[in-house]
This record gives C-alpha cells, sequence and structure tokens, in this order.
C-alpha cells in the first residue's frame, strides 16, 4: 500500500465510530461511573502484568482503544513492532499464527494515524499486505488459521475481518465472513464448529467451542461498526447472522449466567469469558441498532456473572484459560474482554 492508499485507510478507520479517536469527543468509558472505571482499571492492570501471544496484544490494544486510553494504544503498538516478523505480522512471540496479529489492526491503524509515525505507519502496511496478499488461504480465497496447516477457525472472524472493515476494505471484510460461515456454521444449532481441515475436508474439531463462537460474536459486532450506511443490505444481512449466532449461544446459557466450554456439552468446564464476549456484543448491537433491547437482561445477567468472577488482584478466574486453553485459568482476552464489556455498558447508558 502506497502512502496515499495508507492516508485514505487511516481516514476511513479514524472515522468509524468502532474508533475512538478525536479527544474533544472522550469516549463512554472515560465518562462512565465511578464504579465501572475502578473495574476497568483493575482488569487492565492485571491484563498488563500478563505475558503475551500476537492474538494477545491485538485484542488488548483494541479494548484499550474503546475505552478511551490513547496512551496504552500507542504503547502496545510500539510494543507489538518489537515482535514484528519479515512477513509483516507484528507481536509473534514463538511462530504465530497466520491472521491472530490482525485481531489489533484497526488499534495499530490508529495508533499510526494519531502518532504520524513513519515506522508505526509502515509496520501497519505491512500487516494488511500480509492479510491482504501474503496469508496462505483457500483455493476459494478464504485465510487459513495457520501458516503451516489449511485449517479455518472460529477464531478468525475476529482476526481479518474487523481490520479489513476498519480499514475501508468492506468487500473483502465480508467475503471473509460469508466463506467462514459457510464451512463452520450449523444452521440447526445456530453454532460455530471449531475447526475446519481443507485438505481433508472435515472438521478438526467439530465441537461448538464457546470462545470460538464468542470471538465470532465480536468480529461480527465489530464489523457492523465498521459498514458504512450506505451498506444497508450488507448490514442487515451480517445482523441477522449474528442474532442468530446469539440465539444459538443463548439456548445454552446456565442459570448462572455463564456456559459450559464447549457450549452444548455439560461434561466440559463452566467457563467465563463466552457471558462476556456476548456481553460486549449484545451492548454493541443494542447502541448501534442492529439488535433489540430485549436482549439487554441476558446480557446484564452474565455481566453480573463475569463482575462475581473477578478476584481481588482484578484477574477474571474460570475463564477458558492460557496457555493452552483446554481448562478454566486466566488469559489475556478475558481480561480485555472484561474491559470490553464495561465499555460497551457504559457506551450503551449514555445512548439509551
Amino acid at each position: 500500500m502506497d502512502r496515499r492508499s495508507f492516508l485514505r485507510a487511516a481516514a476511513l478507520a479514524a472515522a468509524s465510530p468502532a474508533i475512538p479517536h478525536s479527544s474533544a469527543q472522550p469516549p463512554s468509558a472515560q465518562r462512565a461511573s465511578p464504579e465501572i472505571q475502578a473495574r476497568i482499571a483493575k482488569a487492565a492492570t492485571a491484563a498488563l502484568a500478563l505475558q503475551r501471544r500476537d492474538w494477545e496484544q491485538g485484542v488488548l490494544a483494541q479494548a484499550f482503544l474503546e475505552a478511551g486510553n490513547r496512551e496504552q494504544v500507542l504503547l502496545l503498538t510500539r510494543a507489538a513492532l518489537v515482535q514484528r516478523t519479515p512477513d509483516g505480522r507484528l507481536g509473534v512471540v514463538v511462530s504465530g499464527g497466520s491472521t491472530d496479529s490482525a485481531m489489533g489492526g484497526a488499534a495499530y491503524a490508529q495508533a499510526a494515524a494519531w502518532s504520524r509515525d513513519p515506522a508505526l505507519r509502515a509496520a501497519v502496511d505491512g500487516l494488511l499486505d500480509w492479510i491482504r496478499h501474503k496469508a496462505p488461504r483457500s483455493p476459494d480465497g478464504l485465510l487459513y488459521h495457520l501458516i503451516d496447516a489449511p485449517q479455518i477457525w472460529s477464531d478468525g472472524f475476529n482476526g481479518a475481518p474487523p481490520f479489513l472493515a476498519a480499514m475501508g476494505y468492506y468487500d473483502e471484510a465480508l467475503s471473509q465472513i460469508d466463506g467462514f460461515r459457510a464451512r463452520l456454521y450449523n444452521p440447526r444449532k445456530q453454532l460455530l464448529a471449531h475447526i475446519w481441515d481443507d485438505s481433508r475436508r472435515q472438521f478438526n474439531d467439530a465441537g461448538f467451542w464457546g470462545g470460538g463462537n464468542g470471538w465470532a460474536a465480536v468480529g461480527l459486532a465489530r464489523v457492523l461498526r465498521s459498514l458504512p450506511p450506505n451498506r444497508s443490505a450488507d448490514r442487515a444481512r451480517l445482523a441477522g447472522f449474528a442474532r442468530d449466532l446469539l440465539d444459538g449461544c443463548l439456548a445454552y446459557q446456565r442459570p448462572d449466567g455463564l456456559f459450559y466450554n464447549v457450549i452444548d456439552n455439560p461434561s466440559t468446564f463452566v467457563e467465563t469469558n463466552l457471558a462476556q464476549m456476548l456481553a460486549y456484543t449484545i451492548y454493541s448491537g443494542i447502541a448501534d441498532a442492529w439488535l433489540p433491547s430485549s436482549y439487554r437482561p441476558r446480557a446484564n445477567r452474565m455481566r453480573a456473572a463475569a463482575h462475581a468472577k473477578m478476584d481481588a488482584d482484578g484477574f477474571i478466574q474460570g475463564a477458558c484459560g492460557a496457555p493452552n486453553f483446554d481448562r478454566p485459568g486466566i488469559s489475556t482476552e478475558a481480561q480485555a474482554f472484561c474491559v470490553l464489556m464495561e465499555t460497551a455498558a457504559a457506551r450503551l447508558e449514555e445512548v439509551s
């Protein structure tokens, strides 16, 4: 991408209501109640103490972006450059996935626009070039989640699509969403399977992992917020899918407001972060006028359940835990989604 194209894309990103960009108009979290601000601060402090991989760096940067913490967005973006790979991915620790770096793409782009730093601009250029032209993909153009295996994961809904949409590449974002849906979505359950393997033409993990469905719901909400008004047909179609996915998850919500790690499998452990992810999606959807307010009580139950899981140090306990995400624990993404959920709740209060 040349300089002119980048500046156009950065302007599109800055114009999106998904990206707070003006100190003259502070975002909702900065005007939230003292209780919400305290919870955001506690979760954020704990998050910054955790070691992070590329998607964790990215989702935390997005959380700080939506909360209006400009300083932390800039710091996290500059830190992501330390672990930049020659192919353009940012924040890569260990091997990294194909599209995980893109989870922070919109935040990194906003940091570049704020700072006007050529190094940040070049880094976002490189990441976008990787996603659009270099990352491994299927013959029909779907981005693979891994570099060394032709797999499509439900996590991917919150990887490339929100970044592409924030940068103004709406058709590419929607094409990825449609393709992921075709591979992973079960219309009877209204849920997404976790991993499809293109080489074997079968699921590598057919389970309805809560975290994966949560990533997808969040990704859809973020893309919806970036789509301009003249994409009304696309907005309606995407909102319908997001609502179907929410309904599929909510059918399995436990009385305590939480969900099983594999949504429809009570033999798996009870997990915290899907509740935060879905609460964020619901609050965002109502605030952005694509979801009816009747969903709000369900989100409130989830939020209350997540509140009860924050310990004295600010860690959200009982999340699908790092580093292997196979047992309850803590994770950067759960910390980030506490911040995102609280920020979205404050934003909805403001527009209600």
